[in-house]
């Protein structure tokens, strides 16, 4: 089968995505005042029905950092988990709706600079989140991107505690598997075998291994189950019951169910716009992902995770980034993740409970560093400040409050260069010499819209009296009937500020018709 044809690559990828994902769906559900379950099924559902019905290659889908805040506060306002995951479901059927109504399409207007902008931003954040759990302060939900905690502390304020609370085995393991991992990204390791083992692996591998190496000879620096994954673990004797929370459907009547799920549906989906607009710009082949089918898949992710109870999804860079970073080359290793979440939880928990964070937080690390290099700045600063400026705001925008707040900043930041960009543009004006007279040309550009209304405006106010204005549509293709107005109001006009009008070239089937 054509899906199975880069599984040399696709396999060792999905397993350290699955590496990745499995501490952050437990954080998630921790910080979101969820059960620790949900925020397994909402990972194992992104993988297996999200990767199996999306056409995205690269992009892997799980439970969002960026909807923890909205999933924390609507589980209080609606009272019970089971009526916030009817709601979820319902998110999803909302979804599915969105992507027959082609709303996708909205993915293609956000701006490059906030992308990137987004982009540096996450990296940032994983690195200064994840400096705590390299030196094992473990307080903090694994997956937690806020700025402002909901303990109360930011940031900021956790970096100096944990540098206080310094857990030394931890922080040796921590070391010694980033040091690991940039010998890997330099490719220093020159044995076949080694080579073709993902660094990710090899890092907690290795964590694991000085761990059962403090047990045997230095048993001061031991680290505990509270710096390791924390699976929860079922027996034989559990119920569906005991694992899968169930949504309660005697809420259908009530409203609060609706405005969770609308508010659900417009953020995940603008999240997973944005993140997959940001993979498909990563994707070395420059592949493009239909969106609006997108927003299809993601739609059946939700209602499916919803029912069965999981934790909201959407497209997440970090893991995807994590898919990229590894060699993924198809949806395949999004879809196999999602079957190790599955066989990790059912088969391995006990396993997968030696891991130390601090070898992921590692692994996360070299990651937000690829995100964030010092590379991307310099470029998006030559490209002008109209590019650096959206660029720069977005990713402080982010870092200082949360996904969410700090792309409708950055967003807002780039709108306002691309109108003023416009409104600097709309024509060219000069003097010329046209049959030995002087007059004032105004050439009109290609395409003048209700954006160039205000800066046409105050020019053909400011032109004095007694001058021969010629007003030139020769280029214009397309024009607004906002400015075709105030054109024509200058002309009814200007006999009474002694200006001469001529208005040539405009052609009246283009838009906006202007009395020549």
């Amino acid at each position: 089968m054509q899906i199975f044809k880069n599984l040399k690559q696709d396999l060792p990828a999905s397993f350290v995505v699955f590496l990745v994902a499995l501490p952050l769906c437990l954080g998630i559900a921790l910080a979101s005042g969820a059960p620790l379950f949900s925020g397994l099924i909402a990972g194992i559902v992104g993988g297996v029905v999200i990767g199996t019905a999306s056409k995205s290659h690269l992009s892997v889908s799980g439970p969002a950092a960026g909807l923890v805040v909205i999933v924390l506060s609507a589980i209080d306002a609606l009272g019970s988990y089971e009526a916030f995951i009817l709601a979820v479901a319902i998110s999803g059927v909302l979804q599915i709706i969105l992507g027959f109504a082609k709303a996708g399409i909205i993915g293609l207007y956000f701006p490059t600079s906030v992308i990137r902008g987004m982009l540096a931003a996450i990296g940032l954040i994983l690195i200064l989140k994840q400096i705590p759990h390299l030196l094992g302060f473990d307080i903090d939900a694994f997956g937690e991107m806020e700025f402002f905690q909901a303990d109360g502390e930011n940031t900021i304020t956790a970096l100096g505690a944990a540098i206080e609370h310094v857990t030394f085995g931890s922080l040796i393991i921590g070391f010694i598997c980033l040091f690991q991992l940039i010998l890997w990204e330099q490719k220093i390791i020159k044995n076949s075998f080694l080579k073709s083992i993902p660094g990710g692996v090899v890092a907690v591998l290795l964590g694991v291994l000085l761990n059962y190496v403090y047990l045997w000879s230095a048993p001061d620096l031991f680290i505990g189950a509270e710096h390791m994954v924390q699976i929860p673990i079922f027996t034989s004797d559990s119920s569906l019951g005991d694992i899968f929370t169930w949504p309660d459907f005697s809420f259908l009547g009530n409203p609060q169910v609706y405005i969770t799920a609308i508010t659900l549906a417009i953020v995940a989906s603008l999240e997973t716009l944005l993140s997959v607009e940001a993979v498909d710009k990563l994707d070395p082949q420059k592949r493009h992902t239909p969106k609006s089918h997108e927003l299809k898949a993601q739609g059946l992710g939700n209602l499916v995770s919803g029912l069965i109870g999981g934790l909201p999804i959407t497209a997440v860079i970090v893991r995807s980034s994590a898919n990229l970073d590894q060699g993924a080359k198809t949806k395949l290793s999004a879809i196999l993740h999602g079957v190790w979440l599955i066989l990790a939880v059912a088969l391995f928990p006990q396993v997968m409970n030696k891991i130390p964070l601090a070898s992921l937080a590692a692994i996360l690390i070299v990651i937000g560093f690829k995100l964030t290099k010092p590379s991307l700045y310099k470029m998006q600063y030559k490209v002008g400040w109209g590019q650096f400026i959206p660029f720069v705001v977005t990713v402080l925008a982010i870092l200082f409050t949360d996904l969410l707040i700090g792309i409708i900043i950055g967003l807002t930041t780039g709108i306002f260069y691309i109108l003023r960009a416009n409104y600097r543009l709309p024509y060219d004006i000069a003097e010329e010499n046209r049959d030995g007279k002087t007059v004032l040309c105004l050439k009109l550009s290609e395409n003048v819209s209700f954006l160039n209304k205000a800066r046409l405006q105050s020019t053909l106010d400011g032109i004095k009296p007694n001058t021969h204005l010629i007003i030139d549509g020769s280029r214009t293709q397309a024009m607004d009937y906002d400015v075709a107005d105030v054109i024509n109001e200058f002309v009814d006009t200007s006999d009474e500020r002694n200006i001469k009008v001529v208005v040539e070239n405009l052609n009246p089937a283009m838009g906006g018709v202007v009395r020549a």
